[in-house]
């Protein structure tokens, strides 16, 4: 069973939505996980826009990437430069994988506009999630 590990900053948006999408596209095929290279806790926000999307999150957990340096992935995606740039050695010869989604924590403005920034970032990640589930995490592979 391939194993996957989304990386961000502080695992509480981007790579928890990622892993959701991972988890439902990829079904039993995969094992997924995702870290931080800081903790911040899971973003009510972002458990909020998958619940709208059907997808629950509220049972994540925001983890450090330490928590996993003993686990052979076989895939790393970071979400965000910043992970990707502060990523520590991690002893892996995993296939490495990096796409900067915008932050949706960062987003201002009216809650209307707030919530419309989680959203289209959701669907973002949720676009490359179904991608990368079909090509790598397919009951074939």
């Amino acid at each position: 069973m391939k194993k996957v590990l989304v990386l961000c900053t502080g695992n509480s948006c981007r790579s928890q939505i990622a892993e959701g999408y991972l988890r439902h596209f990829a079904g039993n095929n995969a094992e997924i996980y995702s870290a931080g290279v800081e903790t911040h806790g899971v973003n009510p926000r972002a458990i909020a826009t998958m619940a709208a999307d059907g997808i629950n999150i509220s049972a994540h957990t925001s983890n450090n990437i330490s928590e996993y340096m003993n686990i052979p992935f076989d895939y790393v995606i970071t979400v965000c430069d910043h992970a990707k740039e502060r990523c520590p050695y991690f002893p892996t010869s995993a296939q490495l994988f990096h796409e900067n989604f915008p932050d949706p924590a960062k987003a201002t403005g009216t809650e209307e506009e707030i919530t419309a920034a989680f959203r289209e970032v959701r669907e973002i990640i949720k676009d490359y999630t179904k991608t990368f589930a079909a090509k790598y995490l397919s009951a074939e592979k």
